[in-house]
């Protein structure tokens, strides 16, 4: 797959930030039935990339999809994972996971934790089945208008050797 897509993986620049608001608001827009208006802008990538990174993995030279890593105090967190709609299902977005994983655990983090709404019940099953586990809830941003009552699943997932077994995998798995 590798050399059909060309795929390079880099951390996103400031000048990215307009590409990389269309990448995910396109990614995001499966959610509009639920949630009005963009997910985010150019000025909000900008804002959060003074507290953390975002990934950008590039496929035949164009951006496929992004996530923001940010770690500290132990943990470390991942938000905004984006796919190119006409790219999902290929695996990019669990390859991207990994990488912001091994890139928190790098810097000293022992788990990750991420939020998803929790009205998309089809995320929840694909994190679970990279072994995230839910640990609570949070409202849903007040910030963004809603057209039907949502609120966030917190999910954690423990890094490095006994991961497995946080996980609930056993070694004979």
């Amino acid at each position: 797959m590798d050399q059909e897509l060309a795929i390079s993986v880099r951390r996103a620049q400031p000048s990215d930030a307009p590409a990389l608001a269309a990448l995910v608001n396109r990614a995001y827009e499966v959610e509009k039935s639920f949630v009005d208006g963009d997910r985010t802008s150019a000025e909000e990538i900008r804002r959060v990339m003074a507290s953390g990174a975002f990934l950008v993995l590039e496929a035949k030279g164009a951006l496929a999809a992004a996530v923001y890593v940010e770690a500290g105090q132990g943990g470390g967190y991942i938000g905004m994972l984006s796919v190119d709609p006409a790219l999902q299902g290929m695996g990019l977005g669990t390859r991207l996971v990994r990488i912001a994983e091994a890139m928190c655990e790098a810097m000293g983090a022992t788990w990750v934790k991420l939020k998803i709404i929790n009205l998309r019940e089809e995320l929840g099953r694909w994190y679970r089945s990279l072994g995230y586990r839910e640990v609570g809830t949070s409202p849903y941003n007040p910030q963004r208008p809603v057209k039907q009552p949502c609120h966030f699943v917190e999910m954690r997932r423990v890094l490095g050797a006994g991961a497995g077994e946080a996980a609930g995998l056993s070694a004979a798995t």
